[in-house]
């Protein structure tokens, strides 16, 4: 693992894997739906019901997510369960997240590194 790019400037392919990426989190339900999934593998009703949102919303998103390789999903009998799949992806939210925490001033006394 390494924090920094392997490069001083990103060629086209990881520019537009970065920026891919970003689209995917660019939706505040994804952000949610996604962080939940890092908390813990969850079905559609379940996330549903954590995020405030339909589980038809949350299904649409997922299928999104999982396109594009963050989530992935197994069944178990008629139920599809979904995880987070990427810790790179992890950080990066936690990353953001905090940066919002501290935006906002909820974070002035909370370490940078705790989620």
């Amino acid at each position: 693992m390494h924090d920094e790019p392997a490069r001083p400037v990103p060629d086209d392919e990881h520019a537009q894997i970065a920026a891919s990426t970003f689209r995917m989190l660019s939706d505040p339900t994804r952000v949610k739906i996604l962080w939940s999934l890092f908390q813990e593998e969850s079905s559609v009703n379940a996330l549903a019901e954590a995020v405030g949102a339909t589980p038809a919303a949350v299904s649409q998103h997922l299928a999104k997510l999982r396109l594009s390789g963050l989530v992935e999903s197994r069944k178990e009998g008629t139920f599809a369960f979904y995880r987070a799949a990427d810790e790179h992806v992890r950080r990066l939210l936690a990353e953001t997240l905090s940066h919002a925490e501290h935006v906002t001033g909820v974070a002035k006394d909370q370490d940078p590194h705790s989620y």
